[in-house]
């Protein structure tokens, strides 16, 4: 079971989109999940190619004739940024340079304190883990995570495949820890959460393993 973020309605947008939530993809796949022609789908990975926004290499899927792969160039990925990245930046180093680690740290518990309440709020009434995981999903994405999840087996994982704050966790680790915490307070303690893959360590997105306790 899988459960994708709303794609964009402008063409480029839903193709830009779709390379970000999943992940390198052929044309032919790219056709099938928008529901176009596979020519369709080559047309416009070409004009994005043109932009500077995706770019292909050739790669072996079987038997046949190797395929071309569509993936996001910086350029493309700078359509999804980072909120107010400089700004952040400047603001944190202040902090810390200014005030102190420790003055950083209460901001980060201050923001830990904020984010939960808001989301317990939203997510009050919000019964069954796949339907708090779905409406938990809205609201990041709502805030620019290009949240989703997915379940295999007895496993459920969270996904976030963009982190609109990735300047200051980058600044500041204690934010991705206060992240998993929020995580796990949303989830409930007979959930066990833990983080299999992680932007800020170089991987494409945020990866949450969810498991009964």
């Amino acid at each position: 079971m899988e459960n994708y973020p709303t794609r964009t309605k402008n063409a480029a947008g839903r193709f830009l989109t779709l390379i970000k939530t999943r992940g390198p993809l052929s044309a032919a796949e790219l056709a099938n999940e928008l529901g176009i022609t596979g020519e369709g789908a080559r047309l416009q990975l070409l004009k994005l190619a043109e932009e500077g926004l995706v770019h292909s290499e050739s790669a072996s899927k079987g038997v046949g004739r190797p395929v071309l792969i569509w993936s996001l160039t910086p350029l493309g990925n700078a359509r999804f940024p980072d909120t107010h990245t400089e700004l952040t930046r400047q603001l944190i180093q202040t902090i810390k340079n200014v005030l102190g680690k420790e003055a950083l740290d209460n901001v980060v518990n201050a923001r830990e304190k904020n984010q939960l309440e808001k989301y317990n709020s939203a997510l009050e009434g919000v019964a069954g883990l796949e339907n708090r995981l779905t409406s938990f999903a809205a609201i990041r994405s709502g805030e620019g995570y290009l949240a989703e999840w997915k379940k295999e087996g007895d496993t459920y994982y969270f996904i976030e495949n963009h982190c609109p704050i990735c300047c200051a966790a980058t600044e500041c680790d204690n934010i991705c820890t206060s992240e998993m915490r929020t995580f796990v307070s949303i989830l409930g303690e007979k959930m066990n959460v833990s983080r299999m893959e992680h932007i800020i360590n170089g991987a494409r997105r945020c990866v949450y393993k969810i498991e009964s306790a």
